[in-house]
């Protein structure tokens, strides 16, 4: 079972919990300076760490921190965790989705079937070798640049060799639900992204009828850029918080 990470509340705080859940290839320690920054805010902040090896079982661990969050919940996505939140996003208790650089899927169809699509000249995509026993991993040896090219190449080569493997259930997995059809959503496009091509990242957003913002940053923005990637959340969370009594 996984438990919440979260930070305390104090009085006169904001009456939303925030869920944040981690793409492919990392865990959720990549959010610890978003957490803090958040937490600073005065957010209850809960922090998914799901094995990325199934759909089914990433949304049943997020499913478990909505349930154990004290407030209405504004769902964060990165990269994979988009396709996770866009299925949980669905409960009720849920009152937003934002997403960071993240793969925006509708009901019927994969991450899978999203990354196919071509990218424009001058992007690029995951470096992907082929899969080995049913899981992806990103060519250890471009990971650095690939995936966070403006974070201190001693953090990023360690990420390359502590990679999470993803597993092939989970790409071709097609969703059933899509919350951004009824729930409000806001997208942060990583302009400098190696992973999923920027222009991707739009068409996904636009599609989702989100309200967008750009930042200037690889594909692990909430690395290089958590102040800013936390007023980006903070902001979704302002203009999702519930009435009184709603979502309880």
């Amino acid at each position: 079972m996984t438990n919440p990470v979260s930070g305390t509340q104090t009085a006169g705080a904001p009456s939303l919990s925030i869920v944040l859940v981690h793409g492919a290839f990392v865990d959720g320690s990549g959010w610890q300076q978003v957490h803090g920054e958040l937490v600073d805010r005065g957010f209850e902040v809960l922090v998914a760490q799901h094995p990325t090896t199934s759909l089914e079982g990433d949304v049943a661990v997020t499913e478990s921190l909505i349930a154990a969050a004290r407030h209405p919940v504004l769902l964060v996505g990165h990269s994979y965790g988009g396709a996770v939140i866009t299925e949980a996003g669905v409960n009720p208790k849920v009152q937003a989705l934002a997403y960071i650089a993240a793969f925006v899927p509708d009901a019927g169809e994969s991450v899978a079937a999203l990354n196919e699509a071509p990218e424009e000249p001058g992007e690029t995509k995951a470096p992907l070798p082929p899969p080995q026993d049913g899981y992806l991993v990103v060519d250890p040896a471009r990971f650095p640049e690939a995936f966070a090219a403006d974070v201190d190449l001693a953090t990023t080569r360690f990420m390359a060799a502590a990679q999470l493997p993803w597993g092939l259930a989970a790409v071709i997995a097609p969703l059933t639900h899509a919350a951004w059809k009824t729930k409000p959503s806001s997208y942060l496009v990583a302009s400098a992204d190696r992973m999923v091509p920027p222009s991707a990242q739009r068409r996904m957003a636009k599609r989702a009828s989100a309200a967008i913002t750009e930042i200037d940053s690889s594909h692990a923005a909430m690395l290089s850029h958590p102040q800013d990637v936390a007023a980006f959340i903070a902001a979704a969370a302002s203009a999702a918080t519930p009435t009184e009594g709603a979502g309880q």
